[in-house]
């Protein structure tokens, strides 16, 4: 403020010191009278008509004519256009004097004619306001019209942080008023109001620069001050025009990003540009054709050739940090890529693999290294590895424990009297718990003997092979089967479990063979009858360590004893769930209840059925068993 003040109070002394035009112009009048009085030739009259004649030529024509000694300034390099008719010397002196800012001094009777040195005010120099704060890296700045050069060289020198101006640039005038704002957003938003563009170098050196060409600041979608260019057409052989083009960059985390917002524009002038705004090398293998509506904020140059190329023909490759470009058949942009699983199996690798992904690039299977060999586009190998290294995942081994128990409860009644003739029969049996007791001829004719003589009734002798049978028997039975088997299986596949027996029953076919004697072939066939108990179970791993299991149970059985060459009668029972369970936990399936009931008699007609006599001529058994099968069923996870 003191040499504000100072400067001020020296540039109106200066001032106040200079004789102003009018009083110059008097005192050489003033001079010149004097010395007319001594000289004549100032008061005689001249006759001069002039047209861009330089003023050393005037004045000395003049001296001439009136026989003045005039001395010529040679720093007088103006022109005279002037006509002069009946003037004298003295009024054109005074003439030439006012107009053109001349002094006349005078030594003895020569006129010194010299140009006035015109005293240039003293301008004070304008303060730059420009505040820096340390302690939060902030800066404040009123900017009206000011240097940019001295702007720089202010803020530099306040904030420690070099700040440089290209030459082209350091007389430029810039305005901005900001308060308190941090340094690096400061200087973006004093380069963005006056129509520059700030760079910060790597050894962090702030840079201002002129916008390029086709480049123009903008408010991007973060709502930051961005650039971004309109770029030219750089092949014009298809006479298209990129004025829906629009192409920006700006570093994130140290990584070069680009926003492009194209309409129609050839995919070629995409990547020449995109390659130009970050600076990165590429070389083209091949021309690349079509054209691309897009609009994207952000993405790495890397992101946007694999979304250009995409479904094309074209792709490519980085090597050295040059950027390979061109058809995907080329020598250069083929790669190949080995893929070792270390979980799955190769079997179903390759058919999770996406069709349209597998479109150019070639798939080898390696069984004995259960590898597969990729061979293609590098980009589409790169995103059939990272799909298949999702899908490589450690597939979980289900246990299962099936624990069986069958509960059979029985009960049979064998009763009755059989008698008949044989030549064979063997005598004995049991009396006790139950009557199941054969008598031969001669207990029989024994016992007819004695009741013969003690009683009035003799029913007589039977003969030599004649036998009786006396049944009286009922059996009950409760049995319990237990039968506990593992299975494992991994996640999503199906473990089976089979238990049963085999029984076979006859088929006797009789052929009659025509011929001059006839004859008779008989064939007999054993066929088989199954009957087997059956649980399929199929595991599915969640993520929480819950298992799924869809459990289906087939159960048959025999049921009694078959007729001779008949197929033996079966029963069957079915079960089918979906369940949960937490991994350990037990599963108990109920329910499965099967009830066998028989009844068969023999007897001579009639008499078999008349109350108490059925029981002389007849003999009957029947039988009733019940089964209850539960199943209890235990599943581990095993990674």
């Amino acid at each position: 403020m003191i040499c504000t003040l100072l400067l001020f109070f020296q540039f109106n002394v200066a001032m106040a010191q200079m004789p102003t035009t009018t009083d110059r112009v008097r005192i050489v009048e003033e001079r010149l009278k004097n010395l007319a009085i001594t000289v004549p030739g100032l008061n005689q009259k001249v006759q001069l008509n002039v047209s861009n004649v330089s003023a050393q030529e005037f004045l000395r024509a003049l001296a001439q004519a009136n026989n003045l000694n005039i001395n010529i300034d040679p720093s007088l390099n103006f022109k005279v256009y002037n006509n002069f008719t009946n003037e004298t010397a003295l009024n054109v002196l005074v003439f030439l004097t006012k107009e053109y800012g001349l002094d006349i001094n005078l030594v003895g009777s020569i006129m010194s004619v010299t140009k006035v040195q015109e005293v240039r005010p003293v301008v004070p120099m304008k303060e730059i306001n420009v505040r820096y704060n340390k302690a939060d890296n902030s800066l404040s700045v009123e900017l009206n019209s000011d240097t940019l050069s001295k702007v720089a060289r202010k803020i530099t020198q306040l904030s420690q942080k070099n700040v440089v101006v290209p030459n082209a640039l350091l007389s430029k005038k810039v305005t901005a008023f900001l308060s308190d704002a941090p340094f690096e957003t400061a200087l973006e938003k004093i380069a963005y109001a006056n129509d520059l563009k700030l760079v910060k170098t790597n050894d962090n050196v702030y840079v201002f620069e002129a916008l390029g060409d086709g480049e123009e600041l903008y408010i991007n979608s973060e709502k930051n001050t961005a650039i971004r260019r309109n770029p030219k057409p750089l092949n014009s052989a298809g006479g298209t025009s990129n004025s829906g083009f629009r192409l920006s960059n700006r570093i994130l985390q140290g990584k070069k990003l680009l926003s492009i917002d194209a309409v129609n524009v050839p995919i070629m002038d995409v990547v020449k540009n995109g390659a130009q705004e970050i600076n990165v090398s590429y070389f083209l293998y091949s021309d690349i054709k079509g054209s691309i509506t897009s609009r994207v904020n952000d993405i790495s140059f890397d992101n946007l050739l694999a979304s250009i190329f995409q479904g094309t023909e074209y792709t490519y490759r980085v090597e050295d940090g040059v950027y390979l470009i061109g058809d995907r058949r080329n020598e250069g942009l083929r790669t190949h890529k080995l893929l070792k699983l270390q979980n799955r199996s190769i079997d179903t690798i390759q058919n999770m693999i996406p069709t349209e992904w597998r479109k150019g690039v070639e798939i080898k299977e390696f069984r004995e290294q259960n590898t597969i060999l990729l061979s293609g586009s590098a980009p589409q190998i790169a995103e059939i590895e990272a799909y298949v290294k999702q899908l490589d995942k450690l597939v979980p081994m289900v246990l299962i424990e099936v624990t069986l128990i069958d509960v059979r409860k029985g009960k049979s009644i064998k009763t009755g009297i059989t008698a008949g003739v044989s030549d064979s029969i063997k005598r004995g049996g049991t009396v006790f718990p139950g009557l199941n007791y054969t008598f031969g001829s001669g207990a029989i004719n024994d016992l007819l003997g004695r009741l013969g003589r003690n009683n009035s009734i003799n029913i007589g002798r039977v003969t030599p092979n004649f036998y009786v049978t006396l049944s009286a028997l009922e059996n009950n039975s409760n049995v319990e089967v237990r039968s506990v088997p593992k299975l494992s299986t991994l996640n999503g596949h199906t473990a089976n479990l089979s238990i049963g027996s085999k029984r076979y029953y006859s088929t006797k076919t009789q052929n009659v063979i025509p011929s001059l004697t006839t004859q008779t072939v008989v064939t007999e066939q054993f066929t088989p009858v199954d009957a087997n108990l059956e649980i399929r179970i199929k595991p599915l791993v969640s993520g929480d360590s819950q298992v799924t299991l869809n459990i289906k149970v087939d159960i048959s059985d025999f049921i009694g004893d078959p007729p001779e060459n008949a197929p033996p009668p079966t029963s069957t029972s079915k079960f089918e769930s979906i369940v949960r369970a937490k991994n350990e936990d037990m599963i108990i399936l109920g329910g499965l209840e099967r009830t066998e009931s028989s009844e068969s008699g023999s007897g001579v007609p009639i008499l078999s059925r008349i109350p108490i006599l059925k029981w002389l001529f007849s003999s009957k058994s029947k039988s009733n068993s019940k089964v209850v099968t539960i199943v209890f069923i235990k599943p581990t996870i095993i990674y």
